[in-house]
């Protein structure tokens, strides 16, 4: 399962509205591809349809969406946002992961 903190919750509702979905019932597809200076990087986007390789999942009213090969990888993870002048925006808190970059958007097992 992953899961979504408050913060990342009020900042995904107000991001999906802008674009133009529905949070209550569109989806946060949540993903992992190669790249980044650790080996593996995050990827966060917005998505209207669930995939025949998904898993699904519904945390603080928000659904999620991770295709299998990605879950993997991301199993227990949390979703956060720290906003503000020293925010960095989205961060993933993997407990997977066994070294991350400076930044936090990379990661390898």
């Amino acid at each position: 399962m992953i899961k979504v903190s408050e913060q990342a919750r009020t900042k995904l509702i107000s991001l999906m509205t802008e674009e133009g979905y529905d949070a209550f019932k569109d989806y946060v597809r949540v993903g992992v591809k190669s790249g980044g200076c650790s080996g593996l990087s995050y990827e966060l986007k917005f998505d209207k349809d669930q995939h025949d390789n998904d898993k699904v999942f519904e945390d603080n009213n928000i659904k999620i969406a991770v295709n299998k090969s990605s879950f993997l990888y991301l199993a227990g993870t949390t979703l956060e946002y720290s906003g503000g002048l020293n925010g960095k925006g989205f961060v993933f808190q993997n407990p997977n992961a066994q070294r991350t970059c400076g930044c936090g958007e990379s990661f390898s097992l």
